[in-house]
C-alpha cells in the first residue's frame, strides 16, 4: 500500500486527492489550514463533503480522517478519495483515545451539537490542539435584525429559517470565551472575521470583536497540557 493510502473498515482510501485535483475553499477554511502544521494527524469532525480535509491533505500532507453525520457528505468524501466515516459528534467521540490526533477540527458545527460543553471537552481530550469555528450570534447585523424586526435573523452564515435550522445552541464570542474559561480550556490563537471574511484587528476579548465579528476561529488546548 502506498503512503497516500489508508485502511478504514477494510477498505482502502486515498489520504490526498489525485494529483492535479483542486477545489476552492472558503476564507475561514483557509485560515484553519494555515493553523495546521504540515504532516500532522488530523481529525475533521463534521467534515461535510471533505473540502477542508482534501485541502489539508493536498497542501499540508496531513494524515487526515473525517467524521460526518450526513450520509451524502460521507459518500461525497469517499468518492473524492478521503477516509471519512459516518458518525455523530455528540455520541461517538468517546471512542477515540486521548491525544490520538495532533489537531481535531470542528468547523461551523459546534452550534449544531446537542451538548457543546461535552463536545469541547472531548475535542481537547482527543487532540493535542482543537480548532473550532462558529458564527457569532452577537454580530451587529443579527442584533439589529432582532431589534428592528423582532424576528430570528437569517444571514449568510445562518441561512435557515428558525423552524428548519440545525443550529440549536447559538452563542456569541463572549459566551464562548466564558465557557472555555469555565472548562479550563486554553486559547492559543483566535481569528475573528467580519462580514466580508476579513480578519478584525480587534482583540478577541474586546467588545468590538463581539460586535463586528461575523464568525470566529479558535485554536484550543487543555490549559494543563
Amino acid at each position: 500500500m502506498s503512503a497516500a493510502a489508508a485502511r478504514v473498515e477494510g477498505r482502502t482510501f486515498l489520504t490526498r486527492p489525485p494529483a492535479g485535483a483542486t477545489r476552492s475553499v472558503r476564507d475561514d477554511l483557509q485560515i484553519v489550514t494555515d493553523m495546521v502544521t504540515a504532516g500532522s494527524r488530523v481529525l475533521d469532525i463534521g467534515c461535510g463533503d471533505g473540502t477542508l480535509l482534501g485541502q489539508l491533505a493536498r497542501t499540508k500532507d496531513v494524515d487526515g480522517r473525517g467524521i460526518e453525520i450526513d450520509r451524502a457528505g460521507v459518500n461525497a468524501s469517499v468518492t473524492n478519495g478521503l477516509p471519512v466515516i459516518q458518525g455523530d459528534a455528540d455520541t461517538d467521540l468517546g471512542f477515540y483515545p486521548a491525544d490520538s490526533f495532533d489537531y481535531v477540527i470542528l468547523s461551523r458545527t459546534l452550534q449544531a451539537t446537542r451538548d457543546p460543553r461535552g463536545v469541547l471537552l472531548q475535542l481537547v481530550r482527543i487532540g493535542r490542539r482543537a480548532i473550532v469555528s462558529f458564527p457569532n450570534f452577537g454580530y451587529w447585523r443579527i442584533r439589529l435584525a432582532l431589534l428592528t424586526r423582532g424576528r430570528m435573523p437569517v444571514t449568510g452564515l445562518l441561512d435557515d429559517p428558525w423552524h428548519a435550522t440545525p443550529n440549536i445552541h447559538l452563542c456569541t464570542i463572549a459566551d464562548f470565551l466564558d465557557l472555555c474559561a469555565k472548562l479550563n480550556i486554553g486559547i492559543e490563537r483566535a481569528v475573528v472575521l467580519d462580514g466580508y471574511s476579513r480578519p478584525l484587528k480587534a482583540g478577541v476579548h474586546s467588545r468590538r470583536a463581539n460586535l463586528f465579528g461575523e464568525q470566529a476561529i479558535f485554536m484550543l488546548s487543555r490549559a494543563d497540557a
